[in-house]
């Protein structure tokens, strides 16, 4: 936000700038961490449920903080600071305003499912040509997408913009900030459903974006999924997906035993072949959302193809890793009902044996136990030869696939029974939400030897 000065963002949060210097200065992006202020941020201090930025002001001004945005001055504090009723609101204000000075392409991503990977593919394919912006980390909600506003500079020609909800009215709060020219819907999914209720829920909550869209915007969605094929609105409407009515449709899929997925890309009379360097049938979706916004903006085939093959996988995202004694497929980060039979559909298409270590999926509400209950018993009708389960809900998974699930009251009982549950060649996929903290289960397979 260099181009924005403090005398502007104080105005446009209706806050009182105090203890500044004239004439003001510009300022930097906002950063809620005091050890990661660089020279000229804008210091947020959130009161957090461990502790209250407030504490941290003068910390911050003294490594070079610009200005700090805060309720109140505390004693002894020399700097210039904006003084504001909520610091949420007004950072979503600054930030907000900050945005309408900006003429570039903003990508605003969302979906029950995917959301990081889509957003890591698209900045993939629109880095071939542009300086590309995009979301840190998985800094999506109303904290995280102000903040990954503000860090957009001059010298950046699109954005890539991850949004995450979980309940009604935040993404209106999250699309009024980053107010997106493109719009991608990866999943309409069953997850937050403790307060969306239903996919009816979850389908309203995220359309709710389409509210801040241009005229001239564009709307890119999965037209395989059920409530997204049936998506209207007044903007140019583009959906991908494996279907006759998809018009970016991918065909020819491959899930390489190496960890790579292939496949055709087909738009009008265009063929792009794309080649990820990642594993799983969710990756030709994340493909086909790069190849959608590529085509929407006028990228060649070649730049989509070669931004295709630049993704790197993040984080334990599905990271496929050979130990030496199985092939295990990471995919700690988070899971719900679709993700899980994405997971479980693309290690059924391995050959070998195969083994899944699942974990509860979490916010899933009253239906939670017949959810994960169908989860077992599909990765069992999928023919998965082992289904190990463990927690509270991982029982009803271990339930749902019979003969072929077993269970374990904890995570450390099901890793002092791997040796005896895993065997040399394996395909093993490692899964559950974030909560449940089963990068330790994925971590003790690496650990295993023949």
């Amino acid at each position: 936000m260099k181009t924005m000065t403090l005398k502007a963002a104080a105005e446009a949060c209706g806050g009182k700038l105090v203890g500044c210097p004239d004439p003001a200065p510009g300022i930097g992006r906002a950063v809620i961490d005091s050890r990661a202020v660089e020279a000229g941020d804008l210091f947020v201090a959130f009161r957090g449920e461990k502790t209250d930025g407030h504490r941290y002001i003068q910390t911050a001004l003294d490594k070079g903080a610009v200005c700090a945005l805060a309720e109140h001055v505390p004693d002894g504090v020399e700097g210039p600071v904006i003084v504001v009723e909520n610091v949420q609101t007004a950072l979503e204000k600054i930030a907000a305003a900050y945005r309408e000075t900006l003429r570039i392409p903003v990508i605003g991503v969302t979906g029950s499912v995917g959301k990081t990977t889509a957003k890591e593919m698209i900045a993939s394919v629109l880095s071939a040509r542009f300086n590309v912006l995009k979301t840190e980390g998985n800094h999506n909600n109303q904290i995280g997408v102000p903040m990954t506003v503000s860090r957009i500079e001059r010298e950046h020609e699109a954005a890539v913009v991850e949004m995450g909800i979980s309940g009604f009215g935040e993404m209106t709060e999250l699309a009024s900030v980053a107010r997106p020219t493109i719009a991608v819907f990866t999943v309409i999914g069953r997850a937050h459903l403790e307060f969306l209720h239903d996919l009816d829920g979850v389908f309203r909550a995220k359309t709710e974006m389409l509210a801040f869209l241009p005229p001239d915007g564009v709307v890119i969605c999965n037209g395989d999924d059920g409530h997204l094929k049936r998506l209207s609105c007044s903007q140019r409407v583009i959906r991908f997906g494996t279907g006759d009515n998809c018009e970016v449709r991918a065909d020819e899929i491959e899930l390489l035993p190496e960890g790579r997925t292939r496949c055709r890309i087909t738009y009008t009379d265009r063929i792009i072949r794309a080649d990820v360097p990642a594993f799983g049938r969710q990756m030709v979706y994340a493909a086909l959302e790069g190849a959608a916004v590529g085509i929407a903006l006028g990228f060649s085939d070649r730049e989509i193809e070669e931004g295709i093959a630049s993704y790197a996988t993040v984080g334990r995202r599905n990271a496929v890793v050979d130990t030496g004694f199985v092939t295990l497929v990471d995919d700690c980060y988070n899971a719900n009902p679709e993700s899980m039979r994405c997971a479980v559909d693309s290690l059924a298409a391995c050959g070998g044996r195969r083994v899944c270590l699942l974990a509860d999926m979490l916010e899933l509400g009253e239906d939670s136990p017949r959810l994960h209950r169908e989860l077992g018993a599909y990765a069992a009708e999928k023919g998965i030869e082992l289904v190990a389960a463990c927690g509270t809900l991982g029982k009803e998974i271990a339930a749902g696939a019979g003969e072929r699930g077993c269970w374990f009251e904890s995570r450390d009982a099901m890793i002092e029974a791997l040796p005896g549950l895993l065997q040399k060649g394996d395909r093993v996929l490692v899964k559950a939400s974030l909560g449940m903290h089963m990068e330790h289960v994925a971590e003790a397979v690496k650990e295993l030897k023949p």
